[in-house]
């Protein structure tokens, strides 16, 4: 991250002001805009007043920034930011987002509360829910929003209708695109035991969420929708940090009069999230950047405040069009610079200049590729390719107004004095045709040996001499040493090297143009190359995205089995058949389908 960047304090990302409707702070905007690298994001929500922001500010390895506050009410309203440079992943930015409490009764908009969750959320790649004392029906029970997010985050644009009418569940489609969860319990004060054996944090989390038929329908839908949406979870517990009269001063407090166990708690939390808390991506495995997280956190705020519900596919479509158009940009700023480091005008033939162009075309071709996505039209690869075409039509132009230019120079400079004895009539005189001649024929031999005069060597003397022809006329005519025999026969044999030399200038023409025909076919073929090497990664990506939900629907079904719930487990039945089946669609797939040329450049 540019120093320029780098955030000493964390800023108001998201506003919620008393009597607003949400909105994006634009200094924060700017801030994370700026941000060119892959971003970790990690968001907190939970209840006020549970140490969200303590936590937050371990992450950023410091001991202060995220407001703590020491009263009974809300310090953070919004959503808060804190970029700064990853601790173990190099060209990397953590990105640490600190919510406002929910739950908070003094709020004038409690509303906001879904929103401030979903947008969580939609922005991180790992999600941090903060809780107090155990994971028990209290706790679930406010974690209502969590069974709310279907009415407040659409995955596509278009909803599947089921035969009776009702939206079809998209807990396969949440799998895909929503952040771990992480689920940290504060103050806990139980022995992590089940039926007398001593259990992991994680089994304990697994346990609470075990699904009983007979429990109140509004505990189990949470525990449902948590096993349903989120693709990985992961659960922390905390002992109490300090001493009750030292929680005001947490903040102050050094590492040696916090609670032992609460600092070890709080390191394993914290290397957890270095090591295994994965960058954002978005549809497709493509990773964000601060510039990318900032448009999404605008489009999906726009949307709220519209009173519509944030959609994920709208969202990655507009970004598809931001980045793909950089994409074309980046492109040919890679084209431009890797031309000018290597090109020296004029060349001396055009399969020279048509080589260059490959080579830096394939750079181009490669650092469009690496920043494209969900180009499904190719339509911007199709841009690329006719500006990449245009600019190479204007090398070519370049390269021959360079050589003509060098020619001319070099034909002004060994014709100088031949001009100074046309102009003082040296060669007006008996016999001075043949010294004409003689003295033509030596400019030329020279000319031939000057080198760097480029592809237009032979065109520029052709069209110099054709511009001396009248002279050299007048000059055998006024030769009195010759006969109108002779006269006639080097007339003649004058037009014919005029003629023999337009012949070998129409074949250079035609073969500069054949080896232009097959830089384009070249050119296609590179295209195809390397959108075909994407179309298998994006193929793998997506063969793996199945299957990763695939084996959590596998997983899922066996607790239900064992739970009981074998009304759901032939639904899940029916989902795991169809995700086979896609998994099987996309391993017959390998290659992809290589289309017609026009769906590339042309």
């Amino acid at each position: 991250m540019p120093p320029s960047t780098t955030m000493e304090a964390p800023m108001c990302l998201i506003e919620n002001n008393p009597g607003e409707q949400l909105r994006v702070n634009q200094e924060a905007l700017e801030v994370l805009q700026s941000i060119q690298q892959p971003v970790v994001v990690v968001a907190i929500v939970g209840l006020y007043r549970t140490g969200k922001s303590y936590l937050m500010n371990k992450l950023a390895g410091r001991k202060k920034g995220f407001s703590l506050g020491a009263t009974i009410q809300a310090e953070t309203m919004g959503i808060w930011m804190w970029c700064v440079p990853h601790p173990e992943k190099p060209d990397h930015t953590l990105v640490l987002l600190d919510t406002e409490g929910l739950g908070d009764v003094e709020k004038s908009n409690i509303e906001n509360d879904s929103w401030i969750f979903a947008l969580s959320i939609l922005l991180s790649s790992s999600l941090v829910y903060n809780s107090m004392g155990t994971i028990d029906q209290f706790a679930l029970e406010k974690l209502q929003y969590v069974t709310e997010l279907t009415k407040r985050i659409k995955v596509k644009s278009a909803t599947t209708k089921t035969s009776e009418g009702e939206e079809e569940a998209s807990s396969d489609e949440f799998l895909r695109f929503f952040p771990a969860f992480i689920w940290t319990v504060r103050d806990f004060t139980l022995k992590l035991m089940l039926n007398g054996c001593s259990i992991s944090s994680d089994e304990y989390l697994e346990n609470a969420l075990r699904r009983k038929k007979g429990h109140p329908e509004k505990l189990d839908l949470a525990k449902k929708c948590i096993r349903q949406y989120f693709p990985s979870r992961k659960c922390f517990v905390f002992d109490r940090p300090a001493a009750s009269r030292d929680l005001e001063e947490l903040e102050d407090l050094s590492e040696k009069m916090l609670s032992p166990n609460f600092v070890v708690q709080a390191h394993r939390f914290r290397q957890f999230i270095y090591e295994c808390a994965e960058a954002k991506v978005i549809q497709g495995g493509y990773v964000v950047t601060g510039t990318l997280l900032g448009h999404l956190a605008v489009t999906y705020v726009d949307a709220i405040s519209s009173g519509s519900i944030p959609c994920i596919e709208n969202a990655v479509v507009a970004l598809a069009q931001i980045e793909n158009t950089a994409a074309v940009h980046n492109g040919l700023t890679r084209y431009e610079a890797e031309i000018e480091k290597c090109l020296k005008l004029p060349t001396e033939a055009v399969e020279e200049l048509l080589e260059l162009h490959a080579q830096c075309e394939k750079e181009a071709i490669k650092v469009f590729m690496a920043r494209a996505f969900k180009d499904d039209n190719h339509e911007y690869q199709k841009e690329l390719g006719n500006q990449l075409q245009v600019k190479l039509l204007d090398l070519c132009s370049r390269n021959e107004q360079a050589s003509s230019d060098r020619c001319q120079a070099v034909l002004m400079e060994l014709f100088q004095d031949m001009e100074e004895k046309l102009g003082k009539g040296i060669y007006s005189v008996a016999g001075g045709y043949q010294q004409f001649l003689d003295d033509q024929k030596e400019k030329v031999d020279q000319y031939h040996l000057v080198p760097g005069k480029g592809l237009k060597a032979s065109k520029a003397l052709q069209d110099f001499l054709k511009s001396k022809e009248a002279a050299a006329q007048s000059i055998l005519q006024a030769d009195r040493t010759l006969t109108d025999k002779q006269k006639e026969i080097e007339v003649e044999r004058v037009r014919a090297e005029a003629s023999a030399r337009e012949t070998e200038l129409h074949k250079q023409m035609k073969d500069e143009a054949v080896q232009r025909a097959k830089q384009q076919e070249q050119s296609y073929r590179e295209h195809e190359k390397q959108l075909m090497d994407k179309m298998e990664v994006d193929r793998k990506t997506l063969l793996a995205e199945h299957e990763m939900v695939m084996k959590r629907k596998l997983k899922e079904q066996k607790r239900l089995q064992e739970e009981g719930f074998q009304q759901e487990v032939s639904k899940l039945n029916l989902q795991i058949k169809r995700l086979q089946e896609q998994v099987k669609q996309q391993q017959q797939q390998r290659g992809g389908s290589r289309g017609g040329k026009s769906c590339v450049i042309q």
